[in-house]
């Protein structure tokens, strides 16, 4: 879904570098009644995405494999 990478695109750069943004915030922006089944597809095109860096507790993380809470911010 292009609107995805769009939309993780658009906030990050909202955002700034050196601030991050939850998944989830995107999922909101493009479901917002349905924005938990948006998550997997998020984290997916944020995981191919070479300008977006995905972390956990401050750790670079991959968003497919990562359980938790992620946050996504530009590299």
């Amino acid at each position: 879904m292009s609107g995805v990478r769009e939309a993780i695109l658009d906030l990050a750069l909202q955002r700034g570098r050196e601030k991050s943004l939850c998944p989830s915030e995107v999922a909101k922006v493009l479901e917002p009644d349905e924005w938990q089944a948006m998550m997997p597809e998020v984290r997916r095109v944020a995981a191919g995405m070479p300008e977006i860096l995905a972390t956990q507790n401050g750790v670079e993380v991959d968003p497919l494999t990562a359980r938790g809470p992620i946050r996504l911010r530009l590299r």
